[in-house]
């Protein structure tokens, strides 16, 4: 679970407090949209001041992605289902967790806002994307490892492979169907199989 950085010495913070905020922070970029909430929205939300919030985190950017890996981490679904259901449950918690906080919009906010504040993105990139992917990662590395998959699987290939469909789907206006992440999984394992 993401947490912010604790100090060496004084009182101790409140986990209430920091719950308070995240889950603030989750809702408003829900409804308001990363542009339009401010750090004080939070703390009004979250009932806190807003040097609470800046005791924690530095920026706004800082508080949303720890928000987000926040919430990936803490509904992060169970392994051990074999290959097929792993993978499908992770593209599944994947899309609930995009559509709950209108995720969509906030990776266009990330893209749109790089220029010119480029570490939203990197954050982003750190927090909610690397992590997923790792997770799709270490699930492909041990089918391969019990050569369900072929050895010379480039496995970040394999992982973009699985989550395009998400991306492409909304794109094309079919976003939320609801076997996607069932198709998306037997397509790329059939690609991948040993011969």
């Amino acid at each position: 679970m993401s947490t912010p950085q604790t100090r060496a010495a004084g009182r101790p913070r409140s986990v209430e407090k920091n719950a308070a905020i995240l889950q603030a922070a989750l809702q408003l970029l829900a409804t308001e949209g990363y542009t339009r909430m401010s750090l004080s929205q939070v703390a009004d939300a979250a009932q806190v001041s807003k040097s609470t919030i800046h005791l924690r985190w530095k920026t706004k950017a800082d508080l949303v992605t720890a928000a987000l890996a926040n919430l990936r981490m803490a509904e992060a679904p169970p392994a051990g289902g074999g290959t097929r259901a792993d993978l499908v449950a992770i593209l599944d918690d994947f899309a609930a967790t995009v559509q709950r906080v209108r995720g969509m919009a906030l990776i266009g906010t990330c893209l749109a806002e790089e220029a010119h504040t480029p570490e939203l993105l990197a954050l982003l990139r750190e927090r909610t994307v690397i992590p997923r992917r790792a997770l799709l990662h270490a699930v492909l590395d041990q089918a391969r490892s019990r050569g369900e998959i072929r050895a010379d699987v480039d496995l970040e290939t394999a992982v973009s492979a699985l989550l395009g469909p998400f991306y492409a789907d909304y794109m094309a206006g079919k976003g939320g169907r609801t076997r996607w992440a069932e198709e998306a999984v037997d397509l790329v394992l059939a690609g991948l199989r040993p011969a």
